[in-house]
């Protein structure tokens, strides 16, 4: 079963749940899929091999978070769909308000790296508009934001 992307969703324990990529026309879990709204909208060469070949898209991506320069930070070289409910960490601000920075309901690119001489893992994901790398220990635990930011506009790819 492939998305729109060209990810094989056939091996997802929740494809069933998710209600499918293309019988959703892109909108998994009744969210938006950020890689599956830029293949809808650009129709580039690339678009439906996102997960199989080369991406602009993703490659502009990568860079993004490895031009961050953070020291202990492994370097970045490919990038997963990833649910918000996987990934929405709460963080406590000083103010002592928690929040949280995505939707459960999108798909969201991200991976998660090993931080060099350290049990403690970097969370990295991104979507049009924003970029989040936090910092946690294990199951997602004490996690700290590392940096949060607008992120460069795709280029050929706003929607």
């Amino acid at each position: 079963m492939k998305s729109i992307c060209g990810l094989d969703c056939g091996g997802c324990g929740l494809k069933e749940t998710c209600g499918g990529c293309a019988k959703t026309k892109g909108r998994p879990f009744g969210g938006s899929c950020v890689v599956a709204k830029c293949c809808q909208s650009h129709g580039c060469e690339n678009c439906g091999k996102a997960f199989e070949g080369a991406c602009k898209m993703m490659e502009d991506l990568i860079s993004e978070f490895n031009d961050l320069g953070i020291e202990d930070m492994e370097e970045v070289t490919h990038l997963n769909a990833l649910v918000g409910s996987y990934i929405n960490l709460p963080y406590t601000l000083p103010s002592g308000q928690v929040i949280k920075f995505w939707d459960d309901k999108r798909i969201y690119l991200g991976n998660q790296i090993c931080k060099k001489n350290s049990d403690r893992c970097y969370g990295l994901t991104a979507d049009e508009n924003n970029l989040l790398v936090c910092e946690y220990g294990e199951g997602g635990s004490d996690a700290e934001i590392v940096v949060y930011k607008r992120r460069k506009r795709w280029a050929n790819y706003d929607t």
